[in-house]
């Protein structure tokens, strides 16, 4: 069973009914305890980092998201939920993440004619192999909404990257870790495969 964490802001039903349509049941969760027996996780998000990080810590989440990334149970990080596993984001001032993943979120330069936030499809450049991107060609497109991004310490977790004013990273990986600054639930057919490879782990 797949795992969905419900604090307050993300889309959740969409999550849900995305890894439904790809025939893989998920399950919404609204307290911490209902984590124990969790075999695969899924940190949607949508919002401000600082609120996101204090209903995590409120909610008890924190902890239990850290054990299961600890055990190397598959994990799936999607928009929000890729930045909050970093150690610090800039977004409105200094907020420290859950620290799972070295690098800080930044956010997009104000640059002549870059739109902030970035907003709508734009193709990915996949940097390393990963199976949540099987069956998908080597350059797909996917739906982004967001300005700030991560920036790793380790480039070695890199699994794909993006242009907007610059190249950086939509996706990255670190064992059965997956996050990506994508929305696959927005992303039609290819983002569907994303899903549908995550619950075939």
């Amino acid at each position: 069973m797949i795992s969905i964490i419900d604090y307050g802001m993300g889309n959740l039903r969409s999550v849900q009914k995305a890894f439904e349509r790809v025939g893989a049941p998920a399950r919404i969760c609204t307290r911490a305890a209902d984590l124990e027996d969790c075999q695969k996780l899924v940190l949607p998000g949508v919002g401000a980092f600082r609120d996101a990080i204090a209903a995590l810590h409120r909610q008890e989440f924190a902890e239990p998201i850290k054990n299961h990334l600890a055990a190397d149970k598959p994990f799936l990080g999607i928009c929000l939920g890729l930045q909050l596993l970093f150690d610090m984001s800039s977004e409105d001032g200094e907020w420290q993440g859950l620290g799972v993943v070295p690098g800080r979120v930044v956010r997009f330069a104000d640059q002549p004619g870059l739109k902030v936030p970035h907003i709508g499809w734009n193709q990915i450049r996949v940097v390393r192999p990963n199976p949540l991107l099987e069956g998908l060609s080597a350059a797909p497109h996917f739906y982004f909404v967001h300005s700030y991004y991560v920036v790793p310490d380790d480039a070695s977790v890199v699994a794909a990257c993006t242009d907007y004013g610059g190249e950086f990273t939509a996706m990255v990986r670190r064992g059965q870790l997956f996050a990506t600054q994508f929305h696959p639930e927005k992303s039609q057919l290819l983002g569907l495969q994303v899903l549908k490879n995550f619950a075939a782990l």
